[in-house]
Formats: C-alpha cells, structure tokens, sequence
C-alpha cells in the first residue's frame, strides 16, 4: 500500500463510504453514499486501486440481468490509514470547545 500524495475531500468521501459498510461494494452504490458525481467516484476508486488501498472483483452473480458490475473492497492493511483520514477530517470540522479524537485512531 503506498501512501496517497494528495487526499481530497472526494477521497475522504469514498473512503468513509468504503469503511461504513467493508463488504463489496459496486462503485454506484458508492456514487449514492458520498453525492458525488459518478466521474469523480470512478477517479477516486482508480487512485486508490493503483495505490494498493482498494482491490476490486468483477461480480459473479449469473443469475442476476443486465451487465457484470464491479465490486470494490478496501484493503485490511488499508483499514487504519481510511480510519484516520476519515477521523482528521471529522477532526477539522469539530465546533470549537469539542475535544479530537485520539491521534491513534
């Protein structure tokens, strides 16, 4: 896994979507959780693909119409870097007064 050089709130927005539910998830699932544009999801699960965060697996589902779609998991070792990158932004938009979350998060 490579550490990503830029992460952009629309990368935040998929990561968070990747971590609520860690099951297989097809990218317009994930256009849906984040209100994100389907380009820009697409994007973002490309980046993080190549960086070793995200893996993804063609859907094997025969008895289901219409078109293959594809499935994108986060990694296990991608887990706590996803984890903290959701929690710095949560961090960044806490109301002044209200305490961080832990930096071993």
């Amino acid at each position: 896994m490579q550490p990503l050089p830029v992460i952009t709130p629309a990368t935040v927005d998929v990561i968070e979507a990747l971590t609520a539910d860690l099951s297989p998830r097809w990218a317009l699932e994930i256009v849906k959780a984040t209100g994100r544009s389907p380009g820009t999801v697409y994007l973002v699960l490309d980046r993080l693909e190549r960086g070793g965060w995200v893996i993804s697996t063609w859907e094997a589902d025969a008895a289901r119409q219409g078109p293959r779609r594809r499935l994108y998991r986060l990694k296990g070792e991608a887990l706590p870097a996803a984890r903290r990158a959701v929690a710095r932004r949560a961090a960044a938009h806490q109301p002044i007064g209200q305490p961080l979350p832990h930096p071993g998060v």
